[in-house]
């Protein structure tokens, strides 16, 4: 099959069938939803060409008529936390009364803070998978958090809706198979700030950022080519992608039909969700309309191989502005995961990944969550969500609900050489500096060769003091430098240092 006729029949609109409907909403807006508080209701649809619309919530209403393709929408006041409430969205034609068709109604809705949670599979990793699942899954009843998961779409133009089943309170059953970190956050936030929380589920395992990117927004820095490049050369093989993907499809239907063990495939990335701005196309452009508090995201993994990595800094740093752009509502809280410990390969490059990861940290209003110390070396999937979930929502405390807690561990700021030592100054060692266990590890130095090697290092105060018998005048100095180091350095609240390199 023809890619861009796939593309072309995914990516037709809701509004498509406007002229011969009646009032309709996109499917993020439904029965138990939460709208952001404190920003305008955002609320719209398609109907009869020339249909007026009321639309009333929480005692507000405002009118509006549907435009030449059908499509209407409005803008009611925007108010505090709280709830349920009823929404109700009436169609009058403009050749007589309302029928019974022409109305819609919404009940059981909350206004409190709207997050989106995005990136690949360990965002995307659900609640029933986490180490700690079968002790929380059976307390995950909570009428105040409010899940939506956004099925996997990958579209060559911008859509205007998302396929889901739709919103639906926390429960064990509706908590199961959404992301596990995004659930510990919303559980988080939720236990602390006490105001209805919502999170949007849209993630895809195995995906490169650029995918989650708005095409026209790559496009405008020329550093990226290479993405372009390497895309192109994945679609010469679409025919055999194609097919190999549909005989694993069919192998694994005909394992379950007959009782079998599912087969095991060896990993290859699904052709469609990889293409540049495929899946901002597909499963972020449909959310834009509806204001958020956030974004969480948890992603990198796939940006790992030695050509791709370097560019990682640009590629999420325009993700980001982008996004926020298009949202319109400013630069909003970007809380993100630092990628974990896994030994990988030498085709790729964790380290050089979370150094562009640390940079991103230059965008206003983002933190990062480092999570080396809860890695698996073996397993690219590790099960500890709870502490990531947990780590995200601290950032979130600090930089969005303006609470007093250490939200980061340390942090690089700078490399100070001192004879034949290095001093390295950090930011964010709230409580002092310590080493998990007895001597601290992971730090090497080079000289002005650039050539690191294994190095001694040792607290002072805040800062900690680097040297090597092998290197008389060292001038740089870097931490936790490989797919899967061995790194121990934490501050007063037992948070992780990231790791860094000074050479960078």
């Amino acid at each position: 099959m023809n890619l861009r006729l796939a593309f072309v029949l995914l990516s037709i609109p809701f509004t498509s069938f406007a002229a011969h409907s009646q009032v309709t909403l996109p499917r993020i807006l439904s029965s138990h939803m939460v709208v952001q508080r404190d920003l305008p209701v955002h609320i719209w649809g398609t109907a009869a060409v020339g249909e007026s619309i009321q639309v009333t919530f929480r005692g507000d209403t405002r009118s509006t008529i549907s435009g030449p393709l059908g499509r209407w929408s409005v803008y009611l006041p925007p108010g505090a936390a709280g709830g349920p409430f009823n929404l109700i969205v009436k169609g009058t034609p403009s050749t007589g009364a309302p029928g019974p068709q022409d109305s819609v109604s919404l009940d059981d809705v909350l206004v409190g803070d709207l997050w989106v949670a995005s990136g690949q599979s360990n965002m995307e990793f659900e609640m029933r998978k986490a180490a700690t699942a079968a002790q929380d899954l059976p307390h995950a009843a909570n009428p105040r958090i409010r899940l939506l998961i956004v099925n996997k779409i990958a579209s060559e133009y911008p859509k205007d809706d998302i396929e889901t089943s739709g919103w639906a309170a926390s429960t064990p059953e509706t908590a199961r198979d959404f992301s596990a970190v995004a659930w510990y956050f919303a559980r988080d936030i939720e236990l602390k700030e006490h105001v209805p929380i919502g999170v949007i589920d849209s993630t895809w395992g195995g995906t490169v950022a650029e995918a989650w990117t708005r095409l026209a927004a790559l496009g405008q820095d020329a550093a990226l080519a290479p993405l372009f490049v390497s895309w192109g050369r994945m679609t010469e093989h679409e025919e055999d992608a194609l097919i190999a993907d549909k005989q694993e499809q069919r192998q694994r239907a005909e394992a379950k039909t007959s009782g079998k063990p599912e087969p095991q495939f060896p990993w290859h990335p699904t052709l469609l969700s990889w293409g540049p701005g495929m899946l901002w196309n597909g499963m972020i452009a449909p959310l834009t309309p509806f204001p958020i508090r956030g974004v969480i995201w948890y992603q990198g993994e796939s940006n790992s191989a030695l050509a791709r990595a370097p560019l990682y800094q640009r590629v999420f740093s325009t993700l980001i502005e982008d996004w926020r752009h298009q949202w319109a509502i400013g630069d909003f809280p970007f809380l993100f995961v630092q990628i974990s410990n896994f030994k990988s390969s030498p085709a790729e490059d964790w380290a050089e990944l979370r150094e562009q990861q640390l940079k991103t940290l230059t965008l206003r209003n983002t933190a990062m969550a480092v999570t080396i110390d809860i890695g698996n070396p073996v397993d690219v999937h590790p099960t500890d969500k709870v502490d990531v979930g947990a780590r995200l929502a601290l950032a979130a405390r600090a930089l969005t609900y303006g609470e007093d807690v250490s939200y980061s561990g340390p942090i690089f700021r700078q490399a100070t050489p001192e004879g034949p030592a290095i001093r390295v100054w950090f930011e964010h060692h709230a409580g002092g500096l310590f080493a998990k266990g007895e001597v601290l590890t992971g730090f090497e130095v080079a000289g002005s060769d650039s050539k690191f090697v294994s190095a001694v290092a040792k607290i002072d105060g805040n800062t900690v003091v680097v040297s090597s018998d092998a290197v008389s005048d060292p001038q740089f100095v870097r931490y936790g430098w490989s797919n899967s180091p061995d790194c121990n350095l934490f501050n007063g609240n037992g948070l992780p240092a990231s790791p860094f390199n000074s050479a960078e």
